[in-house]
């Protein structure tokens, strides 16, 4: 007997209402995830270009670490082992919330801030040492001028990278329903168990997925067009 395509199947109904709550869960982890990594990010690049030695030595691991390893693997050991390097106290308010939520946005979090500070630190070197030399001989302090001189600069030379990175945190978010995230990958997952229609539920959410990276591709870069190249 040959497939029987149902598309309707998917994309309205009770199925349609599932699609629709993984996406925002998706979304949601997702974004909270960009935030988080960016702001990591960029504290562990400027660590890496301190005199401090120790500073330098732990940025220089993390980074090191996280980028070398499986995402998979980190999700799995943030969900199954954080119990055994994280304090008691916030093991209870982790636990207390959506755990597999915070597992997720941990593991994605790390993982992509070490990427991005590495894209962040050849960023900077783009830029001549001598305005970092100037802004300190004008007063400012190494982090007022990292601040206000280095950093805008150097986050206008990796905008194309930085959307590589987001991008793949929206696609490698997926990989969080390996733990019990309910975002779209999941809910396609729980579609075709229960109806036996993959195809259409991967289908939707391959669609879906492609529309959120477009929307994303397309807003940084009218966002580099119109506001950093006026800027200039």
């Amino acid at each position: 007997m040959a497939y029987q395509f149902d598309w309707g199947l998917v994309v309205s109904g009770e199925y349609g209402v599932m699609l629709a709550d993984g996406l925002v869960t998706t979304l949601k982890i997702s974004a909270l995830s960009i935030a988080l990594s960016l702001t990591l990010g960029t504290i562990v690049c400027v660590m890496r270009l301190t005199k401090v030695k120790a500073l330098e030595w732990l940025s220089a691991s993390f980074t090191e670490f996280f980028r070398n390893t499986p995402l998979l693997v980190q999700i799995f050991f943030w969900y199954f082992g954080s119990a055994a390097v994280l304090p008691v106290s916030w093991n209870k308010w982790l636990y207390a919330q959506d755990f597999e939520f915070a597992a997720g946005v941990i593991s994605l979090t790390v993982y992509t801030a070490a990427f991005i500070a590495e894209d962040l630190r050849s960023g900077i070197y783009a830029i001549p040492k001598t305005q970092l030399e100037a802004s300190r001989a004008c007063g400012l302090s190494f982090l007022q001028a990292m601040g206000y001189v280095i950093l805008p600069q150097a986050f206008r030379i990796i905008i194309p990278p930085l959307i590589s990175q987001f991008l793949n945190l929206i696609k490698n978010s997926s990989l969080v329903m390996t733990i019990g995230v309910m975002d779209l990958t999941y809910m396609a997952r729980q579609i075709e168990s229960q109806t036996f229609h993959g195809f259409e539920a991967f289908t939707a959410a391959t669609l879906i997925y492609l529309s959120i990276s477009l929307l994303v591709s397309g807003a940084i870069q009218i966002y580099n067009v119109r506001v950093l190249r006026l800027g200039r």
